[in-house]
C-alpha cells in the first residue's frame, strides 16, 4: 500500500470550556497563554461544520510563545457541555506541554489548582513529569526535560 506523504503542521486544540472566562484566566494565570483572537461565529458555516441549528460560537485562540494554539468555544445556544475525563479513557485525553521548572510550577500552584501527583522523574530519568487540570477538569502534562 502507497501512502502519500503530505506537508503538514499542527494547528489547534480545542476546548470547550463550562466557563469560558475561567479558563481564559487560568491559561493566562497558569500557563502564560495570551488571547490572539476573540471572536463571535454565526451563520451557516459554523452551524453546518459544527452540526447545529442556528447557533453561534465565541471563539477565543490563545498562544504561548507563537506555538501552542488553543481554541476555547463557548457556544451560545443548544450546547450541553459536560466534565470528567481520566488519562485512560479514550479519545482525546490530554496535552503536554514543556516547561523550564516543574518544580517551581507545581509549588506555587499546588494549592490553586489540582495536579495528580507532586512532580515525578520518568523511569528513563530523560524528564520530570506531572499532571493538572484546568478548571473543567482537562489535563495538561508538564514535562521538564532533564
Amino acid at each position: 500500500m502507497f501512502v502519500q506523504r503530505v506537508t503538514m503542521k499542527f494547528r489547534h486544540i480545542g476546548i470547550v470550556p463550562l466557563n469560558i472566562e475561567s479558563s481564559i484566566k487560568f491559561y493566562e494565570e497558569f500557563l502564560g497563554f495570551k488571547i490572539e483572537v476573540d471572536t463571535l461565529e454565526t451563520g451557516k458555516f459554523v452551524n453546518k461544520i459544527c452540526g447545529l441549528q442556528e447557533n453561534s460560537v465565541r471563539t477565543v485562540k490563545m498562544s504561548s510563545c507563537g506555538q501552542i494554539v488553543l481554541e476555547l468555544l463557548e457556544f451560545k445556544n443548544d450546547s450541553k457541555v459536560t466534565k470528567s475525563k481520566k488519562v485512560t479513557d479514550s479519545g482525546y485525553t490530554h496535552m503536554a506541554i514543556t516547561v523550564v521548572d516543574v518544580d517551581k510550577m507545581y509549588n506555587l500552584w499546588k494549592d490553586k489548582i489540582e495536579f495528580t501527583t507532586y512532580p515525578l522523574n520518568s523511569p528513563d530519568k530523560k524528564a520530570k513529569v506531572t499532571f493538572c487540570e484546568d478548571p473543567d477538569g482537562n489535563l495538561i502534562e508538564l514535562v521538564q526535560e532533564i
